[in-house]
Order: C-alpha cells, then structure tokens, then sequence
C-alpha cells in the first residue's frame, strides 16, 4: 500500500514539534552536528554533483536564463564552500540565550532581556540550491526549525542537501515541500505554527507571497545597486571598484547595475571605464552627457535605472552634484546595497546619513554584502526591510527575545 505524502499543513506542524526539543537543545549538540553536516556534505559530493547535472539539463531545456544557471550550478568548489559554510556557522557563538540587556527593578525583581528562537521559519527560495544548507545550517544553530521550498529547477540538488542535513536533527526539524500556488499559499497561512516566512527570490515570487500571506515575512529582495564616483575620487580605485561590482558576478543582488559619475570626474574616468567595461563584455546604456563619453553605449530609458538587470547590463549616468547622486539613488534604488567612491569626508558622511539603504559603502564594492563576507558564516538572504531584520541575515535575525523576571514573593500594589 503507498504511503500518502504528507500535507504542507502536516509538515509544518512536524516542524512546530520538533521547534520545541530544538529550543533546548545544547550549544555542543548543535555545533556536532553541523560538523557532521559538513564532513557528509564533502563526503557525497559525487552524488549531489549527479544531481545538480540533471537539473541543469533541465534548466537548459527550460531556457532558464544564465543568471539563474549560474545560480543553479554547483561544483566541487561550491560544495566546499557550502561545506566551510556550515563549519564557520557550527564555530560562531550560539545567539540562543543570550543576554541583550539585565537590570534590577526598585521592587527587587530581577529582569534578563534573553534571546531565543523564533520556533519556524520558512524559506522559499528560486534556483539556488545552496540556500538548502545555508539556511538549515544557520536555522538550526539559532534553535529553530525550517520548512524549505524550494524551485523546481532545482529539486533533485534539493533533495539530496536536505537527506544529508535532515538526519543529524530531530525528527521533522528540516523539511522539504514541493508542488505550485496552492502550497505556497497553504505555507503561507499558517497562522500559530510557522512564525516567519523569508522568500528569496525576484519580484515575482515577493508578490506571490505577499497576496496571500497570513504569517510575517522578511523579504529577501531584489538588488538594484548603484556605484556614485564623486568629482574628488581616486579614478584608478573607482575603476577598480566599479569592475568588482558590476562584473565579478553579475548575476547576484549585490550587483551594481547602475554607475553615476559626478560631472567634474566624468571626462577624465568615463573613457576608460567604459572600455574596460566593453573589455568584459558589459553593454553600457547611458544618458545623454553619458554617451558623448563613452564609444558604443546605447541610449537608456527611463525603465533601465529602475532595472535589476543580473547580466553584463549597466545603466550609466552623469550628475551635477553628490546631492543630485543622492536622489537618483534614493528614487530608483532598491534599499540593498549602494556605494560612493570620493576623497571628500563630506560628501561621504552625507552619502551614509541620506541614502536608504541596507548597507552604504564608502570606497568599496557593493559585492561585500553577504553574510559570509560580513562574519555570519552565511546567509538566509538580505532583507530590504527596515523592522526586525536589515541586510545579510543571520543567526541573530533569526531570533526574537524574551524577557525572564526573577523575584522572591513580590506582588503588584
């Protein structure tokens, strides 16, 4: 007789379960069995290599675009560093217990302001299947259970990360589920057993989501990223800088897909930038005082600086002030991660205190945004929100807090 497949309601439910017996589990416990998570994840490389091959087969047949191919690969580097991954979460401190803040009330209560887990969180998430581990890995450390859906594209490579990660844990403690709308909208309504929700992916999937969920979401979203090169910047550093950040991996959030550059450094560094930028096979859309500096770019619509392009693509701009930087940003950027190249502290500071932004960099690639670059051993995804979670999260932002008050007898009056 077959066994039926579970429902998402009864996964979920497996997973509020074992929440409870994660929640009390030791720091030792925990960090043992991301060791071993990391060891397996090396030791069957052949076979998660086997099939990730048959669904990049897929994804070619499907014409799946090259960033999400580029998304969806995996090789033997990427598993090692998927496996370093989960060994620099096992060896961060656990947040689980934590004390944020302790004081002593004129009654005689004692009050701890402790950390602790948020209980479920689910993730969905497109075409990256390394996001199985990273955040199972980092879910698990911070005590909490987590239900994955994953893209179809890349089922079979999710499935065989989540066989690896989910023995090592109580039972129902990882979690796969699969099918279409329906399912999402099943996971995204249950209210009292799934605490947080974070989709990692395009717009698309934020307002899927956001039409039908019943429980809190972090978006982890879209990276419309700008580099300004102010009139007092170093040019052979703002090269460099705009290079790392358009084209070391084009397909990703922290990306930048536009470049502004101040009018007084525009004659000097756009001649050159574009042609290293044409060199590595990026196609420049620019405005009109944009264009007249740069050999073969296209004209760009007001459309291509709103546009998250994840390819060889950078909308290019002239502007007549770091003020007028500032706005440009601030109108059509995202909130993830935006970047000034000047050797002016005044303008820097006005770029950090005025652009909305997750994270603002001063003479720096905007590819640093990630959660293994900024310490956390990896990341879920990088929320463009403002309330509980901004920027890369991690093991801290996948926790809430409790206050635990200690007294000998006292009573209100």
């Amino acid at each position: 007789m077959a066994v039926a497949t579970p429902s998402v309601t009864d996964i979920c439910r497996a997973a509020q379960t074992a929440s409870r017996e994660l929640a009390g589990m030791s720091s030792a416990l925990k960090d043992a069995a991301l060791l071993r998570v990391a060891d397996a994840l090396e030791e069957r490389a052949p076979e998660i290599l086997e099939a990730n091959a048959r669904d990049l087969e897929a994804g070619r047949e499907a014409q799946l675009s090259p960033a999400l191919m580029d998304r969806l690969a995996l090789d033997p580097a990427r598993i090692g560093s998927i496996a370093g991954a989960v060994r620099a979460i096992a060896a961060l401190p656990d947040p689980v217990g934590e004390v944020i803040d302790g004081f002593r009330l004129a009654n005689g209560l004692d009050v701890r302001k402790v950390r602790v887990p948020l209980g479920v969180i689910a993730v969905v998430y497109e075409a990256r299947p390394n996001v199985t581990v990273d955040a199972a890995a980092l879910c698990l450390k911070s005590g909490n259970a987590i239900v994955l859906r994953g893209s179809s594209s890349a089922a079979h490579s999710n499935a065989v990360l989540a066989s690896i990660v989910a023995p090592e844990f109580p039972d129902g403690a990882v979690s796969l589920v699969s099918g279409g709308r329906e399912q999402l909208a099943e996971l995204a309504g249950q209210e009292g057993v799934v605490d947080l929700i974070i989709p990692r992916g395009g717009e698309g999937l934020k307002q899927a989501l956001s039409a039908v969920a019943k429980v809190p979401v972090i978006y982890a979203a879209s990276g419309n990223c700008h580099v300004y090169v102010d009139a007092s910047a170093d040019l052979d550093a703002a090269l460099r800088i705009v290079l790392n950040a358009k084209t070391q991996r084009p397909g990703v959030c922290n990306a930048a897909e536009t470049l502004l550059v101040h009018a007084d450094a525009a004659g000097a560094f756009l001649p050159a930038a574009g042609a290293a930028l044409r060199g590595a096979g990026v196609e420049l859309r620019a405005d009109e005082r944009a264009a007249a500096l740069l050999d073969g770019s296209v004209a760009a619509t007001e459309a291509d600086f709103a546009e998250e392009f994840l390819a060889l693509v950078l909308a290019v701009k002239v502007v007549g002030s770091a003020e007028e930087a500032i706005e440009h940003v601030n109108r059509y950027g995202s909130g993830h991660s935006e970047a000034i190249v000047t050797g002016s502290a005044a303008a820097a500071r006005a770029f950090q205190l005025r652009v909305d932004a997750a994270c603002v960099y001063v003479n720096a690639s905007t590819r640093f945004t990630d959660g293994g670059e900024f310490g956390m051993g990896a990341e879920i995804g990088n929320s463009t929100q403002k309330l509980h979670a901004r920027g890369p999260i991690g093991l801290r932002e996948l926790c809430t807090f409790k206050y635990l008050v200690e007294g000998d007898g006292q009573v209100r009056p």
